[in-house]
Order: structure tokens, then C-alpha cells, then sequence
């Protein structure tokens, strides 16, 4: 429901830019709960609107509705582009550094008049944000941090949101008389956490060549042609992600898209190991990309290399000497152990959610509120987390065939205690730690506070380990590499977040830990149905990491996953 994502998103920055521009703070907050309630719906917006039931969704009055409708019907929304007229830009960059809302990037544009990131950069090494109400020095740190993590992510994007839009345009592409085949390259087809432009190859006649680019470039999601040239578009949709086209005769489809895949240092290390071979780039009998990457590799005297495993880490070597590791799958997991409902900030009701994970056929779940230092989530009161026990029972007494382990996700405080009492957490099956607060301690200090979370014997799983929010919020400092090691000496498992804004832990960080001798839990941190399909993401990261299904405890039978939560007993 690509539209969905489009509204929203186009909402929220609505909203944003109307702050910044000192607009009313009711209607910044009716724009705001709209985003909200179109990112949460089941239905395409698309289908609400041609049978005019826009207003049965929450927050959406007659109008706000005229503006889904010009959305939907013109490709704009001129209120938007007003008020991007209106607001510098560079004061819309500012809001890609973490730790900065609109009130902040109103507050130094209106005290000291800067309009760029440059003279912010400048602003804060002189010290001057401190002088701005409620900013001080680690307001100018932070600053100077997130404009260093802007650099460096070059202008990527996270994968959770260029996928959609990716599989969007392919399948239009693919739908087109003159495409015979359409396949990712680049990033995006090794599943990488932040991509930079989607790149997609298509297989094309020469003659339908600048038809195709043509088309490509007409398509309503895309705002402006940034190159071009008679085999290759790159374009600015209106989210404002690249896409990169490049057309190719049908004999060149295969090699090209494995070229392009990369990465770079995975293509210049696999010439280098061909240079005394002979590969075999013929097409001849191959009907898929993989099959015809599996016969170049074969060639080589080589085993299968996935798309996610190109990054020159290894791989080469290992598939050399047939010792590449069996990826774990999304088949093999058999449960999601991070799931909210309505008992605290879900927006599904605890049966729904149970619903929702049988059809997917999983052998079993974990129901994991938040607790209720996070009042804002309406995180559960130990009463409340027993009354949701008693409720969990009955559900698994009337309704065999899925097992729904009863847990809670327990906040480590800022001086390492958890939010609830030992004696309730070994109340339920399955407890799961995490940090919410105080991301800018010391990291000393937020390293003690995950130690004491891995002592502690009710903690089964720390939960996005490194508190990384992509694209928005860079990791906390702390000692990893010591919380990785005494999680493996207190056998407890370390959370692969699947939500795409997350990725917590990294791939890297999960292929160190599970060298270490540590067991991962991938789970989908689901606040609602639809995003249990989010699971994909987090295997794939799992996977971009060397981790097998052995590593990963809600790969498990059931029987050894309890035998294991039971491990301190």
C-alpha cells in the first residue's frame, strides 16, 4: 500500500514544516495524528477514497480529506509545496539530525538566523546554541555528532522505505510490453540497512530503449529526471529517493545485474580470484539471475555466493573452500518473541495479534508489553501484567495449536534497576530488557546499566541492543564488545529488531556476537498485524551477518526454547 506510505510520510512533513513556520500548534497536531492513523490502516487509501470513506479513518474531517484527495488525484499537494517555499531548506535538513524537532530548528532559525547546515556547524563549534533556551552544551554535541552521521550516510535512505518503493516500480516495470525482465542491483538487492539510490536493471530490446526510459520517467511518483543518457535515468521520486534505471539487451540482462549487485570490493576481490580462471559469463540454458550466478560461481571452482553475503568479508574464502554457513531462512523461524497489543501502545487487540501469528503458522509467540516506567505507552502496572497473564491462559487453554508465552518488556532505568520487581518478572515465561531513557549518558554509565539488565537471571533478551534509530539516531556509546561477552557468559540472547527503522543489532555486530558463541532473537517488535511481515527484514540482516538457524532461539522446537528460558531454574 504504497499511496499510504506516500500520504503519510507527506503528512508528517507537512506537519514539521508548518512548526517550523510557527503555525498553529492544533493543526500541526491534526496533520500529525493524521500521519499516524493513514500509517496504521489495513485498507489502501486509494480505496477509501473512491468510496468516499476517508472520514471513517481517525483524525481525517472533511478537510483533510480534500487534501488526501488532491494527493491521490493530482500526484501534489500544493499546501506542501507553499510551505516548502516559505521554509529555508537547509532548515528542513536540520530535522534529519538526531535530537532535533522542529520547536529546536524554530528556536536557532529565529535566535541566531542560520538557515544551513553549514552555519549550524559553525554556530555550535563556537558555542553559541548554548546561549538558546533550553540548549546547552550536549545540544551542540549532538548536533555536531548527527551533521558527522549525515555525511557519512551520504544521502542513504533505510531500507525499510526504499523497498516498497522499489518493489512498486519494479512490478510497473515489469508490467510493461516492452520489458522482458526486471531485476534490483546494487544495495538494495543485498539488503543493506540504508540504501543510496534503487537500482534496477531491466532487459529490453534496443529499439524499445528510450520508450521504456521515457515511460520510467513519466510515472507519477517521480518528480524530476536528475540524469539521463540513451541506456540509463536516474530520477527523484517524491519521497525523495533516487531510483536508477538502466536498460540492456536481453544478452547482457544476467551479467549485468550480477555487475551490478556488487558490492565494489566484492566484484574487484572475485576478478582478482578469476584472474588465472576461465568464469563462464554464457547465458545458455539460465532462466533466472541465481541460476545463472550459481554457473559463473560453479566455474570458478565455487560455491553459491547470496547477494547479501558481497561485501569482500570473507566470503570468497570461505566459499573457496566450502565452508559458507547455512543462512537462516524466514521459514525457519517458528515464533515472533516481541509483540505489543492494546494493553499497552499496540493497536491490535491481544486475540487479534494471536489471529495474526497463527495464520503465519508459527508454533508459538511471546506478548511483550512495555512496563510502566513508559507511561506514555501505557506500559503495564504488575497488576495489570497479571491480569494479562490470567488473559494469556485462558487463550491458550481455549485455543491449542499455538503456544503464547505471557512476558513483558522491562525498562533498565538509568541507574540499571529494571522497571519491575524480581518476584513479578518470574511471573511470566519469556522477560526482554531494554533502554528507552537516557541514550546521552556517559558510556560507562549506560554499559553498567546493560550489565546489570544481562546479570540479572529473570532477563531472557535485551531488546535493540544499541538503541539505533536509522537514519535518525546514531547507537548509544557503551562498551559493546563487553556487553556481547557477558551475554554469552550469562547465556542470554541478544535481539536482532527487525522493524526497518531499527535493525538493532547491525549485521556486523550480530556476526561477532554469534562467533562469540552467542543466540540471537530476531523478532519484529510488532505494535500491530501488519508489521509481523516486517520478520523479513530482520532475517535478512541475520543473514548479511554469516547467522545460521542454530544461533537463533526462536528458530527452536518449542520444547528447547522453554528448556532454555528455564536455563536458571
Amino acid at each position: 500500500m504504497m499511496k499510504n506510505m506516500e500520504v503519510a510520510w507527506l503528512f508528517d512533513q507537512t506537519a514539521d514544516l508548518m512548526e517550523i513556520a510557527g503555525d498553529d500548534a492544533y493543526r500541526v497536531r491534526a496533520y500529525r495524528q493524521a500521519s499516524r492513523s493513514i500509517a496504521d490502516l489495513d485498507e489502501d487509501i486509494e480505496t477509501l477514497y473512491q468510496q468516499r470513506r476517508l472520514q471513517e479513518i481517525p483524525g481525517i474531517g472533511k478537510e483533510l480529506g480534500k487534501k488526501i484527495g488532491e494527493i491521490l488525484t493530482t500526484g501534489s499537494f500544493s499546501f506542501y509545496d507553499r510551505l516548502r517555499e516559505k521554509v529555508p531548506a537547509g532548515l528542513v535538513i536540520m530535522l534529519e539530525l538526531p535530537g532535533l524537532g522542529p520547536k529546536s530548528v524554530r528556536s536557532i532559525y529565529q535566535g541566531l538566523g542560520i538557515t544551513s547546515l553549514e552555519e549550524l556547524e559553525q554556530a555550535a563549534r563556537e558555542k553559541k546554541i548554548r546561549g538558546l533556551p533550553g540548549m546547552g552544551s550536549k545540544t551542540e554535541l549532538g548536533i555536531l555528532r548527527g551533521i558527522e552521521m549525515l555525511k557519512g550516510r551520504g544521502g542513504r535512505v533505510p531500507i525499510g522505505l526504499a523497498l516498497p518503493l522499489g518493489e512498486e516500480m519494479r512490478s510497473y516495470l515489469a508490467g510493461l510490453p516492452e520489458v522482458q525482465g526486471v531485476e534490483f542491483a546494487g544495495s538494495l538487492r543485498r539488503w543493506k540497512d540504508l540504501v543510496g539510490d534503487i537500482d534496477l536493471v531491466a532487459s529490453v530490446a534496443e529499439t524499445d530503449w528510450e520508450k521504456v526510459l521515457g515511460g520510467f520517467a513519466q510515472h507519477p511518483r517521480i518528480k524530476k529526471v536528475l540524469e539521463a543518457d540513451p541506456q540509463r535515468a536516474l530520477v527523484q521520486t517524491v519521497l525523495g529517493v533516487n531510483i536508477e534505471l538502466i536498460v540492456v539487451s536481453p544478452r547482457e540482462f544476467f551479467l549485468t545485474v550480477f555487475r551490478d549487485t556488487g558490492s565494489k570490493a566484492h566484484w574487484s576481490a572475485l576478478e582478482r580470484y578469476a584472474a588465472d580462471r576461465r568464469p563462464d559469463f554464457s547465458v545458455g540454458g539460465c532462466s533466472s539471475v541465481s541460476e545463472f550466478e550459481k554457473m559463473v560461481y560453479l566455474s570458478l571452482g565455487l560455491e553459491y555466493i547470496v547477494p547479501e553475503l558481497r561485501e569482500d568479508r570473507g566470503e570468497i574464502d570461505a566459499a573457496a573452500s566450502g565452508t559458507l554457513p547455512a543462512l537462516v531462512e524466514v521459514s525457519d523461524l517458528r515464533g515472533d518473541l516481541h509483540l505489543h497489543t492494546d494493553w499497552s501502545d499496540g493497536v491490535n487487540q491481544l486475540e487479534v495479534m494471536v489471529d495474526a501469528a497463527r495464520r503465519r503458522g508459527y508454533e508459538y509467540i511471546a506478548i511483550t508489553e512495555h512496563s510502566k516506567f513508559l507511561t506514555i505507552s501505557r506500559g503495564l502496572t504488575e497488576e495489570r501484567l497479571l491480569q494479562q497473564v490470567e488473559a494469556i491462559g485462558k487463550i491458550n487453554r481455549e485455543n491449542p495449536g499455538l503456544r503464547v508465552l505471557t512476558g513483558i518488556e522491562v525498562d533498565i532505568l538509568g541507574d540499571g534497576q529494571l522497571d519491575l520487581p524480581d518476584h513479578v518478572l518470574a511471573e511470566v515465561d519469556l522477560v526482554i530488557a531494554s533502554i528507552h531513557s537516557g541514550f546521552r549518558q556517559e558510556p560507562e554509565r549506560i554499559t553498567r546499566r546493560l550489565l546489570a539488565a544481562l546479570e540479572n537471571p529473570n532477563v531472557d533478551i535485551v531488546a535493540h541492543p544499541t538503541g539505533r534509530m536509522l537514519a535518525r539516531r546514531e547507537p548509544y556509546a557503551f562498551d559493546l564488545e563487553l556487553v556481547m561477552r557477558t551475554a554469552v557468559q550469562t547465556r542470554t540472547a541478544l535481539e536482532i529488531n527487525a522493524s526497518p527503522d531499527r535493525l538493532d543489532l547491525n549485521d556486523e555486530h550480530a556476526r561477532r556476537f554469534t562467533e562469540m558463541g552467542g543466540v540471537l532473537a530476531i523478532n519484529t517488535d510488532a505494535h500491530d498485524c501488519r508489521r509481523l511481515d516486517d520478520i523479513r527484514f530482520g532475517v535478512m540482516t541475520a543473514r548479511r551477518g554469516w547467522v545460521s538457524a542454530d544461533r537463533v532461539i526462536n528458530a527452536w522446537p518449542l520444547d528447547k526454547l522453554l528448556e532454555w528460558l528455564n536455563r536458571g531454574d
